[in-house]
């Protein structure tokens, strides 16, 4: 499995109960794709979103936010951590 950076604009004055209620709905149906979502992060005043996941692929980890109603704008292959 590989680790996935995505981001998403555009969601400016996102609040905590937001970030959260968004991040829930991408767990309730992960495993539908085979993704896991680890956490997310959020800048309220840029409208930036960041999501940790780890997945089969790119296109799995968006079809899973896809459906979750919060497509990302971007999605990055993380293949090194230390």
């Amino acid at each position: 499995m590989t680790k996935f950076m995505d981001v998403h604009h555009n969601m400016k004055g996102i609040t905590e109960d937001q970030l959260r209620a968004a991040h829930k709905a991408d767990l309730d149906i992960e495993k539908d794709e085979n993704v896991h979502f680890e956490r997310a992060w959020a800048d309220p005043k840029s409208g930036t979103v960041y999501c940790l996941s780890e997945g089969p692929s790119a296109d799995a980890v968006q079809r899973i936010h896809e459906r979750a109603g919060h497509k990302a704008d971007e999605i990055h292959p993380v293949p090194l951590t230390i």
